[in-house]
């Protein structure tokens, strides 16, 4: 029987049986995008990265990310997971490296400690939204809503968009996600956060899907970062530090070191890091080719 090596690590978080769970997989060269897509399935964890060599001048690998439904172009945990993981197994040592990914290029510094900086793409802010339904559709009322004019719910992105909605701390406990007003909304990817002096406390979501909540989403991170910049939380001019701590209420706590460097009052480039916890290790069959 045909397989392909493994390894199952937590990422964002410096300790097991925390942060967000990945799977990385290695001499996957020969498989079809649907072989992967089945692995992914059968892993049914957030996320499942393949790494692969590049086929970009001055890329150091590539990376092909699956959810258990299908692939993404970019996504933060396993991105840093993959980095780590790799230098780890002898791939490439510590220092700079560059990821090719569906995304483009996109920079990674690992460490011998095992932690990763990864610098997302170029950021995007969405229009505003209007915050009343989607605090229905999480169960929450107005009182629960932390934002306004400037600040108010919508969409950003470094490479994966998210729809940020801010609420007051204690609401986070109370969320319940009403799926099906959720498709309703055409909402399939929303954090929700609560934030002070620097320090986010969030919840991630992508209703309907397998895995249902993020314990710690690095795309998600870096968008926020958009978000606060064009909210005025964040300073509109030079490189600003926060911390997302995500995954509590899950009880997978995670946190995720984050920058965003802005100019009058836009964000031009988000960072996001954290470290890497190995868990397990082996071989997987090969799926059959399906297409």
């Amino acid at each position: 029987m045909s397989t392909v090596a493994y390894e199952i690590v937590d990422v964002f978080t410096d300790r097991p049986f925390a942060g967000n769970p990945l799977a990385v997989v290695y001499g996957a060269d020969d498989l079809g995008g649907d072989q992967m897509q089945t692995l992914a399935r059968e892993f049914n964890l957030a996320e499942t990265v393949f790494v692969l060599p590049p086929v970009t001048d001055g890329a150091t690998y590539r990376a092909r990310i699956f959810t258990p439904e299908a692939e993404l172009p970019f996504a933060g945990h396993p991105s840093v997971g993959a980095a780590v993981t790799s230098m780890r197994r002898g791939l490439f040592p510590a220092g700079k490296v560059v990821q090719e990914c569906g995304a483009g290029l996109l920079p990674i510094e690992v460490t011998d400690a095992g932690r990763a900086t990864l610098t997302g793409g170029t950021p995007s802010l969405g229009a505003p939204r209007d915050h009343g339904p989607l605090l229905a559709m999480l169960g929450l009322t107005a009182a629960d809503y932390a934002g306004g004019d400037q600040a108010a719910a919508r969409p950003a992105s470094c490479g994966l968009a998210w729809v940020f909605l801010p609420v007051r701390r204690d609401a986070l406990a109370r969320i319940r996600v009403d799926v099906p007003a959720a498709e309703r909304l055409g909402i399939t990817d929303i954090s929700v956060f609560a934030w002070s002096d620097g320090e986010a406390h969030a919840r991630v979501f992508v209703p309907g899907t397998a895995v249902w909540e993020d314990p710690a989403t690095g795309s998600a991170a870096l968008g926020l970062g958009v978000w606060l910049v064009a909210a005025g939380w964040l300073p509109a001019d030079g490189i600003s530090s926060y911390r997302v701590h995500q995954g509590i209420e899950m009880k997978r706590p995670s946190l995720l070191e984050c920058t965003v460097t802005a100019t009058n009052g836009t964000a031009t480039v988000a960072t996001v890091a954290g470290h890497v916890c190995p868990i397990a290790e082996g071989r997987i069959a090969v799926p059959p080719f399906i297409g």
